[in-house]
């Protein structure tokens, strides 16, 4: 044995180990991603540099001896800078997306990949899931939700989007039609924390706290739990008995709902603090925003807040039979269409834009239009005209498109001397919504009269309080906002409580260069929308509009997903090195090596474009497995991993052994799972024993969520005996 020390630690070792043997033994990590005991040494990745006292340069620990008295740093700045090269290069040339773009543009990072590929394959209680993992109300956000992962879904780029939100409220409806999930929750922590809110941010903290085992009291001043989503949005989109169901799970996990009391007047946030250990303010946005035009305090000008929370409580006002709404959000969708069904014979929507430019989906743009609501585009109220304190009618400004604002559009801009005027009933501001600041008189606001919160920790200038959603920082946004920021702040309460820091660093994830995508390949298929009730039926009642999917359109409309993330993205060690540094590979963009492909037989999938050419590959297949189904071809940058004369892989004499796929530090090599459509999941992999014609050998068995998924050959034995795969799966459900 020798004795040497690593990064201050006094070690022993066998004589003759390299530095990387040594450390490993004491369990020192040094990154590697060309090394495997299997193999020859080669030394391609460059990761294991570590810096020796008295030699001048950087060592492969991967090759170089250990040696009597050594002193060894793996983490000085010299070998820091060296694997971040190391690992620029390496990413400059891979080129893969490890998360779908989708799941990046959602507020609250859902895998909507994940879910999309289970309900395609029809494992719909492992959507609902994984669903849940981040929306605790997915039933009511997949209802309402303006979808930004659809924006970003590349499938747009084929013909239409995928419709992911609808197949959200598929997976939770099917699972509220069954025995509903309840998640496991975890042992009592002894902490308690108040949450003022019983909105979708302060509903979704407290399920997400309740799970980690702290005790959650949720207090609300309204009727019933929901905030906006109950008195914001109307039964026709949002049926109540959903989000009711939906909240009676989130009270099974222990959270304890309190309402009818105001902060304020009940309680304030410091009564609260003294009686829990951390507070989290989430009273959301509950007044209509002004939009400071003379006549807007005649009688019959409602706020469109206001206006819908009236309806809902079965208090709607007297609208008459000519209404116009301003604005051209979704909160004037909302308004245009319950003012129709509340009997309003001419109901208006007056937009400054133009129709391409309303920030409304589109569906209930398109929707609110067969119900019989008119559109005045390009115009702007200039006042709101009364007779003997009531509104009679509205004096528009007529407008144009000038040159385009801050925010990319163009902006509208008044057409001088032009004016229209429109007699009205009623008019319904549905401009925006704001924080009344009289509740959260403890807390230092910001200039824009919202409540100061850390961006990243959700802390105020209260020790213990947090706060987050609408009445924060930029104030009031969609409802997959908040619920991301809810989840993001429950981690950093349960943070607090534990005395522990939180990493808020954002990791290093690998995007693929949009403009360099093919789609030219892909079959158009129709968007799939569900059936919804006739324009002529749906405008009397408050009945709700869409009939959801069925099964066969819910599997058919995920099909269509191009499975953009990686497969491998949960086991991928490439990621999982390259987001120890901070890295910027585009400063080595270039040509890429190898263009983005895919080759696949019944077992393996390849594709040259994630390979990083470390070797492991090519280096199994010949040294262990002695079969060369494998090599490299060409020199240079562009040197390639490919089978003998570029032939499919199914035509060499691969025997689907599975260790090239084993050893592979990336999604380049990665085994077809059992499902009809490959998606990636957090998969859970344990090495097993069966039997082989009498013999005992190992393999390595994936499950999610109790569903074996892929099994790999792991030792001599299994490797040799050429089984299939459902030979292999067979052997392991039988053992």
């Amino acid at each position: 044995m020798i004795n040497l020390t690593i990064n201050g630690k006094q070690i022993t070792a066998p004589e003759g180990s390299t530095i990387l043997e040594a450390a490993r033994l004491n369990d020192i990590y040094i990154p590697t991603l060309c090394y495997d005991k299997a193999v020859e040494v080669y030394g391609a990745c460059g990761l294991c540099v570590v810096e020796a006292e008295g030699i001048p340069k950087l060592l492969r620990s991967c090759s170089a001896k250990a040696s009597e008295g050594m002193v060894i740093n793996t983490e000085s700045d010299r070998v820091v800078q060296s694997r971040k090269i190391a690992m620029e290069l390496l990413m400059s040339a891979h080129d893969g997306d490890c998360v779908a773009p989708c799941q990046l543009n959602c507020p609250a990072h859902t895998d909507c990949q994940g879910y999309v590929g289970l309900i395609a394959n029809g494992e719909y209680e492992s959507a609902l899931k994984l669903i849940k993992n981040k929306i605790p109300l997915p039933a009511s956000i997949g209802r309402v939700c303006p979808h930004p992962c659809e924006k970003a879904c590349r499938r747009k780029n084929v013909e239409e989007p995928i419709n992911i939100a609808q197949l959200k409220a598929f997976a939770a409806d099917m699972d509220l039609k069954a025995d509903s999930y309840t998640p496991d929750v975890a042992a009592s922590t002894g902490k308690k924390v108040a949450i003022i809110g019983g909105g979708p941010a302060g509903l979704t903290a407290a399920y997400y706290l309740a799970i980690m085992g702290h005790s959650v009291t949720v207090y609300d001043m309204m009727g019933k739990m929901g905030g906006m989503l109950r008195y914001g949005i109307p039964q026709y989109r949002l049926p109540k008995d959903v989000l009711d169901r939906e909240i009676a799970i989130i009270e099974k996990t222990g959270v304890k709902l309190v309402n009818n009391v105001k902060l304020g007047k009940d309680f304030t946030i410091k009564s609260l603090k003294a009686e829990n250990d951390a507070v989290i303010v989430a009273v959301g946005a509950w007044k209509s925003s002004s939009m400071r035009t003379p006549g807007e305090d005649l009688e019959g000008v409602y706020g469109g807040i206001d206006f819908l929370r009236g309806v809902i409580k079965g208090n709607a006002p007297e609208i008459g039979e000519k209404v116009v709404i301003c604005g051209g959000g979704n909160t004037a969708m909302d308004a245009c269409r319950t003012a129709v069904r509340l009997g309003a014979k001419e109901v208006y929507v007056v937009y400054r834009r133009t129709r391409n430019e309303m920030p409304a989906d589109k569906l209930e743009i398109d929707e609110a239009e067969e119900e019989g609501v008119i559109y005045k585009f390009l115009t702007n109220p200039l006042s709101f005209n009364g007779e003997n304190g009531k509104v009679k009618s509205i004096t528009l400004q007529i407008m144009e498109l000038g040159e385009p604002d801050a925010s990319g559009r163009r902006r509208p801009v008044p057409v001088e001397g032009k004016t229209e005027e429109i007699e009205v009933d009623s008019v319904i501001l549905a401009i925006g919504q704001k924080l009344v600041q009289g509740d959260v008189a403890e807390l230092k606001l910001n200039d824009r009269g919202n409540i100061e919160a850390d961006p990243d920790f959700f802390t105020t200038d209260l020790e213990g309080v947090f706060a987050i959603g609408d009445a924060t920082n930029r104030g009031a946004s969609i409802a997959i906002e908040a619920i991301g920021e809810a989840d993001r702040c429950a981690k950093a309460v349960d943070a607090y409580l534990n005395g522990m820091p939180l990493d808020t660093r954002v990791p290093y994830i690998s995007k693929r260069d949009e403009s360099t995508i093919d789609y030219s390949d892909r079959q158009k298929e129709s968007r799939i929308t569900p059936k919804v009730l006739p324009a002529d039926v749906r405008n009397k009642n408050f009945d709700e509009v869409s009939l959801g999917f069925t099964e066969e359109e819910a599997q058919a409309e995920a099909q269509r997903c191009l499975e953009c993330g990686c497969r491998e993205y949960y086991k991928c060690k490439l990621l999982s090195v390259a987001q120890l540094y901070d890295i910027n590979p585009e400063r080595f963009k270039g040509e890429m090596p190898q263009k983005y492909n895919r080759d696949a037989n019944a077992f393996i999938e390849r594709n040259n474009a994630k390979c990083i050419l470390c070797g492991l590959c090519v280096r199994s297949c010949r040294e262990v497995m002695d079969l060369h189904s494998i090599g490299l071809l060409g020199r240079g940058f562009k040197t390639d991993v490919s089978p003998a004369f570029a032939l499919p892989l199914d035509q060499t004499n691969c025997t689907n052994c599975g260790l090239c796929v084993e050893l592979c530090p990336t999604g380049a090599l990665t085994e077809r799972s059992t499902l009809k459509k490959q998606v990636p999941l957090n998969e859970d992999y344990t090495e097993e024993t069966v039997e082989i014609d009498g013999k005992p050998a190992s393999v390595l068995v994936s499950r999610y969520d109790g569903k074996v998924l892929r099994v790999i050959p792991n030792d001599e034995l299994s490797r040799s005996m050429k089984l299939s795969r459902d030979e292999l799966i067979k052997l392991v459900e039988n053992k």
